[in-house]
């Protein structure tokens, strides 16, 4: 059997931290900023953490 490959697309999006959870960016930081408050703009540069319920199926992409 070959190994198997990780999802590059993935890979570009998701980190994974020391302890095994897996941190994405935040959405709606992109353009159209003008309408947006800088308290929210800052809150969006913030990494997070992905959900409890997703978080198997990003695994199995990252091959974690």
């Amino acid at each position: 059997m070959p190994k198997i490959k990780t999802h590059r697309g993935a890979a570009k999006r998701f980190k994974v931290t020391g302890s095994g959870k897996i941190l994405r960016r935040r959405a709606y930081k992109s353009h159209l900023l003008t309408s947006k408050s800088p308290r929210r703009t800052r809150r969006l540069r913030t990494a997070t953490t992905v959900s409890s319920t997703q978080c198997a199926k990003i695994k199995t992409l990252l091959n974690v």
